[in-house]
């Protein structure tokens, strides 16, 4: 079955980006840690990735991509775009950007049909997330907490979320001097 996931670096107090969408805070970290506990970090995204068949990512995150990564990075999956806006879509073999308009639910759909038997990536933002989140539509929340204070910023999520406490389904420490959080969410199945 296709699993819902949103899989997210947050800073220590919750934020996944500053107020104006930058990452230095992420893209400049460095850490390290080297308890007995600690698993190596490198190729675990690409262990992640691996499993994706779609992805889903609101505007701001979309135009993030497109500005500051270069070449898109997630050719040969499907990407869809939740925006009310005109947007570019970026050339390339493989690209497929869908955009869609509306509720969450009216797309979701499509989105678990695109991902076939892997699993649909919720990039974010925190209010992609979060509408996800309200319809009942998320299974499981993966943050990679990074040890720096950011004090504002773009929250994991923008608002509380319905139902219970998530329950906790792992850790990792990593010896970036990351920790990995996995929480499953009660979809009432």
């Amino acid at each position: 079955m296709t699993r819902t996931q949103y899989y997210a670096a947050v800073s220590l107090d919750g934020f996944i980006a500053e107020a104006d969408d930058t990452l230095r805070w992420l893209t400049e970290y460095q850490g390290s840690y080297g308890g007995p506990d600690a698993v190596p970090m490198k190729g675990t995204y690409d262990e992640f990735y691996d499993r994706v068949g779609a992805l889903v990512s609101g505007s701001v995150t979309y135009e993030f991509v497109l500005n500051e990564v270069g070449e898109w990075p997630y050719g040969g999956k499907p990407c869809f775009v939740l925006t009310s806006r005109d947007l570019p879509k970026p050339e390339g073999d493989g690209v497929d950007v869908r955009f869609a308009r509306g509720a969450v639910r009216g797309v979701y759909d499509e989105m678990i049909e695109s991902a076939g038997d892997r699993s649909l990536w919720v990039i974010g933002g925190g209010n992609v997330a979060s509408q996800f989140a309200d319809e009942g539509l998320l299974d499981e929340v993966i943050a990679t907490v990074v040890p720096v204070v950011l004090g504002t910023g773009k929250p994991l999520f923008d608002r509380r979320l319905p139902g219970g406490p998530m329950r906790l389904a792992g850790t990792r420490a990593f010896d970036s001097g990351m920790v990995e959080l996995r929480y499953e969410i009660d979809r009432g199945r």
